[in-house]
């Protein structure tokens, strides 16, 4: 098989991110957002700055209050459902968007050329 399980939809609370090292480098490269029973997934890269990561802390994406996703170094707010930046150094550029795949079963699952494309 050339995809690597992540998880189900349900270890995602509403409005939670989570973050993934699939290389165990000991940084994640991506994260999936749970929002409006949706998720999204994005590289774990502000465009401000490419290889500066989001978070201040592992799995914490969002604001105080899960509306926005947080650059932590820059201050940029991203929309969670299309990763533009609405505030912050990176105005109008976007969050970089992985493809991730659901199953009927709400099995979360990546493929592994996708992985090599975003280098992930």
């Amino acid at each position: 098989m050339n995809k690597i399980f992540l998880g189900v939809i349900d270890d995602f609370a509403e409005e939670q991110a989570k973050g993934f090292d699939l290389n165990h480098s000991g940084s994640d490269t991506f994260f999936i957002v749970r929002s409006k029973n949706k998720l999204f997934a994005y590289k774990d890269s502000c465009p401000h700055y490419g290889d500066t990561t989001l978070p201040w802390k592992r799995h914490h994406y969002l604001n105080n209050v899960a509306e926005y996703i947080v650059c932590a170094a820059h201050g940029a707010l991203f929309q969670i459902e299309n990763g533009k930046c609405i505030q912050g150094p990176c105005l109008g550029q976007k969050l970089t968007k992985v493809p991730i795949e659901i199953s009927e079963q709400n099995e979360i699952w990546i493929d592994q050329t996708i992985i090599k494309e975003f280098n992930l």
